[in-house]
């Protein structure tokens, strides 16, 4: 076999540390050749929503004229007055700067969304400033509204569910993992050493979890069927069944197979629960929704057992800015499994929460998690920052806009046509539908192999080769750095290719160092005794 010894050992490695050795043999690379790094690994897209941000400026320069309206002594601003604030931001408003626009858009939204616009106004401006610790600490009442009407645009197609949930801004959506699982073992819903169904292909640090010293979760993994466009077979459901099965956790759409679960699928799998397994916890990492024309959430079909955890980062650009939320229903199932847990477990939870409230045993479960986010002792100061909390709640107006449909658009038309271009590249058809991201490419190099130059050079990859060698070769040969499949548990003999953070033009070169270097392999192949 090719490849050294010393690249074989990263085979158990998780794919976003050997990125950093990739890299580095692609940075070589640029230097000995004339080609440019490639780096279509980590998926930080490349294009910004303007308009959001232009908005948080005018909000925060029209803040600070009323703080300093306001002000105590030279250099001290006081905290703007709530009465009347709506129409001196409406009056600020009038000229035609960017983002200016969508201000006076959200005040006239504010009545529909069941909101005072000088309360929602206040709101705004004392956020932008970071005036105030968040009050509530779980989240801003406005920002909540507005985010619960984005929500249930983005992930259940328009349609509110019939009471709106809870919701929890968090530091992007890797710290409402976080906080979610320290709460299900503070509380007892999970244990070490427990089962939990992943389903896999997935982002491989969901893969890691289970293994952490303080989880020790038993994984049982649900594998999605590359030849069903990435479905769940109606046997992989059916092991959910099993009431040692704890918690289902998927990421949909997926990552690195970039598809979205299909109705049918999303049907059984609320049948299942509603009649067979209505203590069954699902999460669902929702995060690429946007880019899915079809999409529904898990929310959509098991609204009462779903935790839905979702961050703004890829949809509008903003992976610095660490917006993300945690939303379950009034009425779910973990707050139905605390009313039943044993008096004991129920007494130390009771015990844990008992500086909050009088009554801390009846204290829900979103709660808990914003407690536990700050050790419980530190509750009142929890919550993400207010200025952070007011971009987010001013990126979901701006996509409840005409605005935001006119950015959709172009968004999903930019990852498609990067999609396209690596595809004709490739010289293969390009997977498609209306359940399809496109953020990513899943590229099966031995299925490609044999379209590409027949089944016995595929069988001779297979033998002669091992699956992180593409890997390292586009690295070291031709500055392109993409994932090993295997890492997200897809096909050993697969690669991710990030759609979101390169030109259009560099996806048609990373198609053709692929084939390069399969014609490079045929070459050895047709040598091979």
């Amino acid at each position: 076999m090719a490849g050294s010894a010393d690249e074989r050992r990263h085979t158990g490695l998780s794919p976003f540390e050997l990125k950093d050795r990739l890299v580095e043999l692609a940075t070589e690379c640029t230097r000995v050749s004339a080609r440019l790094l490639l780096d279509a690994g980590r998926a930080n897209p490349d294009w910004l929503a303007l308009e959001p941000r232009a908005a948080f400026v005018e909000l925060a320069r029209f803040a600070l004229a009323e703080a300093r309206a306001c002000g105590l002594a030279e250099g001290l601003g006081g905290h703007p007055g709530a009465q009347g604030i709506a129409a001196r931001l409406h009056a600020a408003t009038a000229v035609p700067l960017p983002g200016a626009g969508l201000l006076r858009e959200a005040l006239e939204a504010a009545p529909r969304l069941g909101l005072e616009q000088d309360a929602l106004a206040h709101e705004l401006a004392l956020g932008a400033l970071g005036a105030d610790y968040p009050a509530p600490p779980r989240m801003l009442p406005g920002v909540e509204r507005i985010m619960q009407a984005y929500l249930a645009q983005e992930l259940q197609r328009g349609a509110p569910p019939a009471a709106p949930p809870r919701l929890f801004a968090t530091e992007g959506a890797t710290a409402g993992i976080c906080y979610l699982f320290q709460s299900l073992l503070a509380n007892r819903l999970l244990a070490p050493g427990e089962r939990i169904a992943i389903g896999v292909p997935a982002f491989t640090p969901y893969l890691e979890i289970p293994r952490l010293e303080a989880f020790r979760f038993e994984a049982l993994r649900l594998a999605a069927d590359e030849d069903a466009d990435w479905q769940y077979s109606d046997a992989e459901i059916e092991r959910l069944a099993d009431p040692s099965v704890r918690t289902l956790f998927v990421v949909n759409p997926g990552n690195p197979a970039p598809v979205a679960i299909g109705a049918r699928t999303l049907e059984r799998l609320g049948k299942l629960v509603r009649t067979r397994r209505p203590d069954l916890i699902v999460i669902s990492d929702d995060v690429y929704a946007p880019f899915a024309e079809g999409y529904r959430g898990l929310a959509s079909e098991a609204p009462h057992n779903t935790i839905t955890v979702y961050s703004l980062s890829k949809y509008f650009g903003c992976t610095g800015w660490r917006l993300g939320l945690v939303a379950l229903a009034a009425d779910n199932v973990c707050d139905r499994l605390l009313a039943r847990l044993p008096a004991a477990a129920r007494a130390a939870a009771a015990a844990r929460y008992a500086s909050l409230c009088a009554d801390p045993g009846a204290l829900p479960f979103v709660d808990r998690m914003v407690a536990d986010s700050r050790m419980v002792a530190l509750n009142h100061t929890a919550g993400l920052s207010t200025p952070q909390q007011v971009q987010m709640a001013l990126f979901a107006l701006h996509a409840l806009s005409a605005r935001g449909a006119r950015y959709r658009a172009e968004a999903r038309a930019l990852v498609h046509a990067r999609h396209a271009a690596l595809y004709q590249a490739l010289g293969v058809p390009a997977p498609g539908g209306p359940l399809h991201t496109d953020y990513y490419a899943t590229l099966d190099l031995l299925r490609l192999a044999r379209r590409l130059h027949g089944a016995d050079f595929a069988a001779w990859l297979a033998r002669a080769r091992h699956p992180l060698d593409p890997v390292f070769d586009l690295a070291r040969e031709h500055a392109t750095v993409v994932l090993p499949g295997g890492g997200f548990e897809a096909p050993d003999w697969s690669i991710r290719v990030s759609l979101a953070n390169l030109p259009q033009e560099a996806y048609r070169e990373i198609g053709g160092a692929l084939r390069a270097l399969f014609a490079r392999y045929r070459t050895q192949a047709g040598t091979a005794p």
